[in-house]
């Protein structure tokens, strides 16, 4: 009997027991799925976006890319140019074993590549190395060749005399000859043939064939070859060793060694016992080639890393305040969409994803671009950073990848944060709003002001106690504090200025309307702005008083304008005819006068110092340099002995001669009233000071003291009559009369001319004077410009400039967002019979609102940085001793000249780049 199973009708539900249901997944892994699964559908929602708003992906896409492909080229740059250990030894070896370099009579000690060594007993370098020592110590079969890389030569080049390095080495041998690569030509075969590197052909005109002589016309050479030296691209020539032969044991000479076996760790330490020190090639493992990539670049001092990660940090802030507009706008025109996943059940954390992926995706989109296109530039132009940067030969193609990678998450995280505020403002926007297509009325809480204001307050007392503690790191921490406190202060001025508006014609009241009411874009545009100029304008204000505070402190060797020339070598010396003949045919002058120097005595070798005596009553009681307590440098700072600036302390040498009166005009520049007084004491067996300290009672005390017998015992000491100049030019004299020479022992010789000019005579002037003395030898021209030692408005100008091209492209971006977001308006303006120039003419506002309103504030901001800077740092040296001279509070005109101009440049190409045509939109009936 079978017994079936009754079916289940059809249309009624199955009543048996139901299946158990599946255990419900753990929380954590649940929500880790929602995560991801919300994260993907916002990235796909970002990427369709990118690909719908071309233009504007393309604008935050060139914004990250390009400082992202200026640092990659660096880094590969660098990385290229850092050899490796193995490639350094590639590079000094050639096509030989090994490199000796005999630095010692005792044993030494080094490392694995012979980079740096110590020697372990007292012992001084042997007197004279020779190929045959070397090979007796290296072995049976093998051979040695001398480098020497450094030797210092001058030519007679086709306008002036070059200084070209040279190097002496046999090009025949096949050792030395894997040094260098031959362009053209063959090796040197005599001392009176050359090879030359393609720069120093260049620089001397020269040809192959053609003859170059020294600049003392001692020799002269035929260029039989063009050669380049891997290691030095610049002007080098290489000389036979029959040319410039050793005369003595040449400190820096190296040794090429050929082996019969190879260099093992034995030989290099018998070679280390004889004082030798080996650059092996198969020493050093491969596995020892560890480059400290940031010890090289930021150096040993935690502050440098520090500042460097504080400067990247404010690069990065002006970046995502250039973005951040971008961004806004993008949220405005998809406030619609938004609001459709917020009503399709999307919460508040979602819609931060939502546009938080564009972010995301165009970091990773311009990191990528910038990437490609650093590296590829690196590549492409390595050979210009190697002829023109570096004047080396990189070791290969290489791009740093650790250094990428950081550029690349960096590049991530710049669109993340550019996008982050964009992201919190569509998390809170009204949904009916949204979906209606209304504007919400923009808000700046009162606790974002109290916020910027004490983030302004705080960061200007944190630079100011960055300054006096004299650490960059911590100026820099207060200045982007500060930064920040102005960009959160920067929303509620807009509303501020939105209100004063009232009263302004159409056009600039719809800007300043369209600005507050847009303030997501056009906050962050006026911040990248102001940012910009504040760095410049503080900066250039810096630069401008420490320039100032040098010029105030140099101290000129002459009167402005005048040239001192001095023989050099022992060849024979021009006449003071044949001086003067030159300078009236090619300086236009004929002022001319010898320089004589006073030395040690018959008798008597070794160096003399010869120097005027302070009185005692004059001397201030506490020595320079000096570590003195709090009340005795106050005491120091009140006694009049004292008040003598630091330089004079520091460097107050008084340089001696003999003169009769001659080239006293020309050295000190008095007028010719105080030039007949002080001839005619000089001519009187007298002596002449510009110090007037050291005349007392118009005697001055001059001692004469012998260095190699010890500072503090003096040969002789006299008072001779004596005379101070008053306001003399140059630096600190003792002009000592015949008379008064022989009275205290001393001779005298002739060691230059002094010519006076009226202004500094040009580097034309200077190359035809020049030329016109080589008959005479090698002489070397020194001429005082009068000037402090370095010009800094040039720098300021580049900073000017700099932020200048930041402010112009910060209005560009903004008017260009702000005439895409408002063109529904400027359909009303149509519609309601506005002419066509109001466009263009508000495109000029809105302009004018962002780089007006940045502008103002980074000035402001920039002069009161500065100002605070350098209180501080005068504060801290107020109490100091010696006194130093103060830093003065100068305007840095000529930035704030360009600066000011910066925001008209910026409106008129608004107004010039604007199509002025009001849009019409299609009726839709």
């Amino acid at each position: 009997m079978t017994i079936r199973r009754p079916t289940r009708a059809p249309g009624r539900a199955d009543t048996a027991t139901p299946r158990p249901a599946a255990p419900p997944a753990p929380v954590g892994r649940r929500r880790f799925a929602e995560l991801t699964g919300s994260w993907r559908a916002a990235l796909r929602i970002a990427r369709r976006e990118s690909r719908r708003s071309r233009r504007r992906t393309a604008l935050v896409l060139a914004m990250i890319a390009m400082p992202v492909a200026a640092l990659a080229f660096l880094a590969a740059s660098y990385d290229m140019a850092e050899l490796t250990p193995q490639e350094r030894v590639e590079r000094r070896l050639g096509v030989a074993d090994a490199q000796l370099q005999w630095i010692a009579g005792a044993p030494v000690g080094q490392d694995e590549w012979g980079e740096s060594w110590y020697t372990t007993a007292d012992g001084k370098p042997p007197s004279k190395v020779s190929a045959a020592q070397l090979t007796a110590l290296l072995g049976p079969g093998s051979r040695v060749t001398e480098v020497r890389p450094r030797v210092p030569l001058t030519l007679r080049g086709p306008h002036r005399d070059e200084v070209v390095n040279a190097r002496v080495l046999d090009l025949t041998d096949p050792l030395a000859r894997g040094l260098v690569r031959f362009r053209a030509g063959r090796a040197p075969q005599q001392p009176g043939e050359v090879a030359v590197s393609p720069v120093a052909l260049r620089r001397l005109d020269l040809r192959l064939g053609h003859a170059v002589a020294a600049a003392d016309g001692s020799r002269a050479y035929t260029v039989v070859a063009v050669v380049e030296f891997p290691d030095d691209l610049g002007p080098v020539v290489a000389l036979h060793p029959g040319a410039a032969p050793s005369t003595g044991p040449e400190p820096d000479s190296v040794w090429l060694a050929d082996v019969p076996g190879t260099v093992d760790a034995a030989l290099v330490s018998r070679l280390n016992d004889r004082g030798v020190v080996v650059t092996a090639r198969h020493i050093g493992s491969a596995t020892g080639a560890d480059r400290t990539w940031l010890g090289s670049i930021m150096g040993d001092n935690p502050n440098d890393l520090s500042t460097g990660v504080l400067i990247a940090g404010l690069g990065l802030l002006e970046v995502v305040l250039l973005v951040g507009p971008a961004f806004a706008v993008g949220v405005r025109r998809r406030r619609r969409d938004l609001a459709l996943v917020a009503v399709a059940g999307g919460d508040a954390a979602q819609l931060r994803r939502v546009v938080l992926a564009d972010g995301v995706v165009l970091g990773v989109l311009g990191a990528a671009a910038g990437l490609l296109v650093g590296v590829g530039a690196a590549f492409a132009g390595r050979p210009l950073m190697e002829q023109y940067v570096f004047s080396a030969r990189f070791g290969g193609y290489r791009c740093w990848p650790s250094a990428l990678v950081l550029l690349g998450g960096v590049a991530v995280l710049a669109g993340v944060l550019a996008a982050l505020a964009p992201a919190w403002t569509a998390a809170r926007q009204d949904v009916s709003a949204g979906l209606a297509g209304r504007r919400t009325p923009a808000k700046s809480p009162g606790r974002w002001l109290a916020l910027g204001l004490a983030l302004v307050v705080g960061g200007a007392g944190l630079a100011a106690f960055g300054a006096t503690r004299t650490s960059p790191a911590v100026v820099l921490t207060g200045l982007i504090l500060g930064e920040l406190g102005l960009v959160c202060c920067t929303p509620t001025l807009l509303g501020v200025l939105a209100r004063l508006g009232r009263v302004l014609p159409l056009a600039p009241r719809i800007a300043l309307r369209d600005a507050s009411r847009n303030r997501a874009a056009a906050a962050p545009a006026i911040c990248a702005v102001m940012a910009a100029v504040a760095s410049s304008v503080a900066l250039g204000g810096y630069l401008a008083s420490d320039g100032a505070r040098d010029a105030r402190a140099y101290r000129p060797a002459l009167p402005t304008g005048h040239v001192m020339v001095n023989p050099i070598g022992a060849a024979p010396q021009p006449t003071l005819a044949q001086i003067t003949d030159a300078a009236r045919n090619h300086l236009g002058v004929g002022a001319v006068a010898p320089v004589q120097t006073p030395s040690c005595g018959a008798g008597r070798s070794g160096y003399c110092d010869i120097a005027p005596v302070l009185p005692l009553a004059r001397a201030c009681p506490w020595q320079p340099g000096v570590q003195l307590p709090a009340a005795q440098r106050q005491q120091a700072r009140a006694d009049p002995r004292c008040q003598v600036r630091e330089a004079d302390y520091f460097g107050g040498y008084v340089e001696p001669g003999v003169d009769d009166g001659t080239a006293l005009p020309l050295l000190t520049g008095v007028d010719p009233a105080t030039t007949a007084a002080a001839t005619a004491v000089l001519r009187a067996g007298g002596v002449v000071v510009t110090d007037p300290r050291y005349l007392h009672d118009g005697l001055v005390t001059v001692r004469v003291t012998e260095v190699e017998a010890g500072p503090d015992v003096p040969i002789t000491a006299h008072d001779l009559p004596g005379y101070a100049l008053p306001r003399a030019i140059g630096q600190s004299r003792l002009l000592l009369s015949a008379a008064a020479a022989r009275q205290l022992g001393l001779s005298w010789s002739q060691t230059g001319w002094v010519i006076g000019t009226t202004t500094p005579p040009d580097e034309e002037q200077q190359a035809r004077f020049a030329a016109a003395l080589r008959p005479f030898g090698t002489l070397s021209l020194g001429v005082e410009y009068g000037g402090a030692p370095r010009d800094v408005s040039p720098l300021l100008l580049l900073l000017a400039a700099a932020a200048g091209l930041i402010t112009v492209g910060a209005a560009g971006i903004a008017t260009a967002l702000a005439a895409a977001e408002g063109r529904a308006e400027l359909t009303t303006l149509a519609a309601v019979g506005a002419a066509p120039a109001v466009r263009r003419l508000l495109a000029i506002c809105q302009a004018g609102v962002i780089a007006g309103l940045g502008s103002v504030l980074g000035i402001v901001a920039g002069l009161g940085t500065a100002a605070i800077v350098l209180v501080s740092v005068n504060r801290q040296y107020a109490s100091a001793w010696p006194v130093s001279d103060p830093y003065p509070f100068l305007v840095p005109w000529p930035a704030l000249g360009v600066l000011v101009l910066v925001p008209v440049v910026a409106m008129l190409g608004a107004g010039l780049f604007t199509r002025a045509r009001l849009p019409i939109e299609r009726r839709l009936d």
